[in-house]
């Protein structure tokens, strides 16, 4: 593959030569790429605003993330936070910091896995940054969304009573993980390695490539179902429950029996030597919703294809609370990835 120093186009010449072919999807795009700053139109909507910096060797490693793979997951994490709030992504900016060891085909490459996120999600690239970076590559995403009055969903709704559910299953991302991580401290620089990754792509493809659940929010809404609270699951269904808990004060008690793990997660937890109900507590990136939604709920919950209820809300006295399949009851830590910490 030819490479082309980045030098060759400059900052500007670079931004022009991605940006160039990007055509805007949506009507509250009035100005994109090309100007001092993007222009929205959101008449009676609400616009909903968030950011995520992704930074080389602490996000991510490009031992065994492909570029494509990178700007596609960088796009959906943004994407996920959005739906969070029952709300819908339409605009994104991407801003990024580049040492000289990347080529301008590597960066194409980075934003061809953008690209692709936003034309699946129907979402607008109106613009970002560039610059040197002295430390690898760094990517900052800005998401622009909309929700209509009355239906922005926060985290601190939940009320006692209310059923706690959660989308997808829990788990594999973390797992995939592990296996990336294993199979790169083997390699060791073999020039014939070939990594074992056989029967493994679920749980690979959860890590690589995680899809934000659009298909959710789109099915609460036409089963008319506004959840009292809302949170995406970045870090560890444990600390995103703890944040719903704190944030409402409230209590909760989820089952460990109702908890959805996919086959595949179970058994590389156990290659591991790895209890997985501990991975889909504490694993995080599986990009799933959990949400908090009234008793009177529960039928047309139940009917919903991918959404499993997992426990209740209590009063803030009784505490969060995992039941385990003896009855015997386990007080939930966050004890997810937290980056300041590490």
């Amino acid at each position: 593959m030819s490479r082309t120093e980045i030098s060759t186009l400059g900052e500007f010449g670079l931004i022009r030569h991605l940006t160039e072919k990007i055509e805007l999807k949506n009507a509250s795009t009035i100005k994109g790429v090309g100007d001092d700053a993007a222009v929205f139109d959101y008449k009676d909507k609400q616009i909903l605003v968030s950011t995520d910096l992704l930074l080389e060797g602490v996000h991510f490693d490009l031992m065994y993330v492909p570029l494509k793979h990178l700007g596609y997951k960088s796009a959906i994490v943004n994407f996920s936070d959005i739906y969070a709030m029952n709300g819908h992504p339409k605009q994104i900016t991407v801003s990024l910091g580049i040492s000289k060891r990347f080529s301008i085909e590597d960066i194409e490459e980075l934003y061809a896995g953008l690209r692709l996120a936003c034309d699946v999600y129907g979402v607008d690239i109106v613009g970002g940054d560039t610059s040197v970076s002295m430390t690898g590559l760094t990517i900052c995403i800005t998401c622009i969304g909309e929700g209509e009055n009355g239906k922005i969903v926060y985290r601190n709704g939940a009320c006692e009573n209310d059923l706690i559910c959660v989308s997808g299953d829990l788990g594999a991302a973390y797992m995939g993980l592990q296996l990336l991580k294993r199979e790169k401290s083997i390699y060791n620089g073999e020039k014939d390695f070939q990594p074992d990754f056989s029967g493994k792509e679920y749980i690979l493809e959860r890590q690589l490539k995680p899809e934000a659940r659009k298909d959710i929010i789109e099915m609460l809404d036409k089963a008319g179902i506004i959840p009292t609270s809302m949170i995406d699951i970045s870090d560890g269904l444990s600390s995103e429950l703890l944040h719903i808990s704190k944030t409402g004060n409230v209590g909760c008690r989820i089952f460990e029996e109702r908890i959805p793990v996919d086959y595949q997660t179970a058994v590389m937890a156990e290659v591991f030597n790895m209890n997985f109900i501990t991975a889909a507590l504490n694993g995080g990136e599986d990009y799933e919703l959990l949400f908090t939604v009234s008793l009177g709920q529960h039928d047309a919950i139940a009917e919903m294809k991918g959404v499993k209820v997992i426990g209740h809300i209590t009063k803030v006295e009784y505490g969060n609370m995992l039941i385990g399949r003896d009855g015997g009851e386990i007080e939930l830590k966050a004890q997810g990835w937290q980056s300041l910490s590490e």
